[in-house]
């Protein structure tokens, strides 16, 4: 896939769900996004503005009302869930605000996962490698409740990582960090997607976080309002 090529095509997203009333509630309003292979985008807007719905939507994990997803050029509408989750183990790697750390898991094991769901024979070297690079090479036999907060989100870049994705979506990675440890961590994502030449995607509030992408895409109401 050539770096002019786009990764992900959104092409009139559309969701509705039904309130608690009954009525029908529009969460994303005829949203329409391309994103071209190594960009980085940051998607940006007020809390229940759309943001993470619509990151759900082009990773796969959610269904449009209406309106299509191509991911790596395969429509995501024309897959079954076991269809979509096999592609995202090949071409997506995921950070969440919550870290999503299996705590019966030691940091090697986390970051050992999508190796293994991706078929590497060398899965645990693989994650040695990359836990390493992330500064926890001494703390691969550790669990999520021995670690730091920064520490885990690090366990989870690493895994998110460690396949060498085609795309990374980011949500709100730095959310339940100090400021001092959400810059770090900050850091160490764009070096790491620097590096792998990584599609990015980041759903993020923060204005300084967002600065780091070369585009920022502004959501209101659910609705793709401004592109920079």
């Amino acid at each position: 896939m050539s770096t002019a090529e786009a990764v992900i095509e959104a092409s009139h997203l559309h969701k509705a769900v039904t309130d608690p009333n009954g009525g029908e509630l529009t969460i994303l309003h005829d949203v329409s996004l391309s994103i071209s292979a190594g960009e980085s985008v940051a998607v940006v807007g007020a809390s229940g503005s759309g943001k993470s719905t619509l990151l759900g939507m082009l990773a796969g994990l959610d269904r449009p009302s209406h309106g299509e997803v191509h991911l790596a050029g395969t429509a995501l509408g024309a897959l079954d869930e076991d269809g979509r989750a096999e592609l995202r183990a090949r071409y997506v790697g995921f950070v969440f605000q919550a870290f999503q750390l299996l705590p019966s898991l030691t940091a090697l094991e986390n970051a050992m996962l999508p190796l293994e769901l991706a078929g590497f024979d060398d899965a645990r070297e693989r994650a040695a490698r990359i836990l390493s690079r992330v500064g926890l090479g001494a703390r691969l036999e550790h669990y999520p409740r021995q670690l730091s907060g920064g520490e885990q989100q690090r366990v989870a870049i690493a895994r998110a990582f460690a396949t060498h994705p085609a795309v990374l979506f980011a949500d709100e990675p730095t959310g339940n960090l100090d400021s001092g440890t959400g810059a770090h961590i900050c850091d160490l994502l764009f070096e790491l997607n620097h590096e792998q030449a990584t599609t990015l995607i980041l759903v993020t509030h923060d204005r300084e976080l967002a600065g780091h992408c070369a585009r920022r895409v502004e959501m209101h109401a659910g609705r793709l309002r401004r592109q920079a």
